[in-house]
């Protein structure tokens, strides 16, 4: 994550995060951190929100009789989590999300299992329709603590460039 302080007034100075357009180059990498471990208890509750009903995400009697032998955690959430990982390093500063494209589940998330995010800068363009912005893309990349990928997606964003994020006109 990238943080900055910038002067308010004499000796004193805010903290302003995250990346600006110039702040990213494609192919930079970038390694989210903290890492996650998911409990039951988060997947039952986002179940519960977001009202999926599949027993598959809260019903242990019905997960012992797949494949997978117990509950899985709810691909939304992973999806979820693993985005809300990356906005430190990626989106801090982001105007809008433009989109989420080519996101792939690539093997099963369950509880008590640990995650962690990389994004790789794979786009970069200085928007046509927004002065002094650009839209960045990455691919994100969630793996859990053995190294096993369990998700994948590319997200497009609205990012301003240096002097014109909303916390460089915010006098609170």
């Amino acid at each position: 994550m990238i943080s900055r302080a910038r002067e308010v007034g004499p000796k004193r100075y805010r903290a302003s995060t995250g990346r600006y357009y110039e702040d990213f180059e494609v192919g930079d990498v970038y390694e989210h951190r903290p890492g996650r471990t998911l409990s039951e208890a988060d997947n039952t509750w986002f179940t519960l929100l977001t009202m999926n009903q599949h027993p598959l995400h809260f019903d242990a009697e019905y997960g012992a009789q797949t494949e997978f032998k117990r509950p899985l955690v709810n691909s939304c959430l992973t999806l979820s989590i693993v985005t809300g990982m990356s906005v430190a390093d990626v989106s801090q500063k982001t105007v809008a999300n433009l989109g989420w494209d080519k996101i792939r589940l690539t093997a099963p998330v369950f509880a008590g299992d640990t995650v962690y995010a990389e994004s790789e800068v794979i786009g970069k363009r200085e928007s046509n329709s927004r002065a002094h912005h650009g839209i960045v893309s990455v691919r994100t990349t969630g793996k859990k603590a053995d190294g096993t990928v369990f998700i994948s997606f590319e997200r497009s964003m609205l990012i301003p460039m240096r002097g014109h994020a909303v916390d460089d006109r915010m006098d609170y």
